[in-house]
């Protein structure tokens, strides 16, 4: 693949830049689009200047009024309430296998979020030395439908981690689960490549065929709250601007 004027100058591009809120652009946008390749500078400029300044409760109104489903996973909470978005890397294991954890480190891309689907949350697939070794990686979060430990290091370590339930024991390395294959989770079908985001309020999976569409419909959500706001700081009440009154 030949290597045009154009990449190279992208390649220098400052990434830190950021728009505001009322010029981002959202045309054309994928969830490939939330890694950087050389060529997609605007795309991926753009969706971080959304996706840094929306909450999870935002993404998911937005999915909710396209879908009528709000894309949240209810058991699945925030371990140390850091927000975290990409996409989907998956991995599907018993619980007393913490093995495929190590594993799916090893496979997964730079910029990916880990997601597990545990047999049961009776043994910990997920701690501090995982979580050490995925940030070291490259990998921005992890989330397990199950259980992780080591609460005493995770709740200060910069690496989101999500997860049902939490215990100090663990089991083998025995590493054998399955890795980026569709899993299902509370009837929530979970594709490697979907969208997810996470922060304080819970977790949000948006499919990555309705990504764009959700990406616009959450900048729409972002703007109409803020109005919202500066309504309510002129001295207008709730009840006024939704019409109650």
């Amino acid at each position: 693949m030949s290597i045009s004027p154009k990449d190279v100058l992208n390649k220098n591009k400052n990434l830190n830049r950021r728009v505001d809120v009322s010029k981002i652009s959202l045309d054309n946008v994928t969830v490939s689009d939330l890694k950087f390749n050389g060529k997609n500078y605007d795309e991926y400029i753009n969706l971080m200047s959304l996706l840094e300044n929306v909450s999870a409760c935002q993404v998911s109104d937005a999915y909710n009024g396209i879908s009528k489903r709000p894309g949240t996973i209810q058991s699945i909470k925030p371990i140390n309430n850091r927000k975290v978005f990409g996409s989907i890397f998956t991995a599907e294991t018993d619980s007393d296998d913490w093995g495929t954890s190590a594993l799916a480190i090893d496979e997964a891309g730079e910029g990916d979020i880990l997601f597990f689907k545990v047999s049961s949350e009776d043994k910990a697939i997920w701690g501090e030395l995982a979580s050490t070794c995925a940030r070291d990686n490259g990998i921005k979060g992890c989330v397990i439908y199950g259980s992780a430990r080591d609460l005493d290091a995770l709740l200060y370590m910069d690496f989101p981690v999500f997860a049902c339930n939490f215990c100090p024991n663990a089991g083998s390395a025995l590493g054998l689960g399955s890795l980026n294959e569709t899993i299902v989770v509370e009837d929530l079908k979970i594709n490697p490549g979907d969208f997810f985001i996470g922060d304080e309020s819970g977790v949000v999976v948006i499919p990555s065929e309705l990504f764009a569409q959700t990406m616009q419909a959450a900048l729409e959500v972002k703007v109409k709250e803020a109005n919202i706001i500066d309504a309510i700081g002129r001295g207008k009440t709730l009840a006024q601007i939704v019409g109650l009154k």
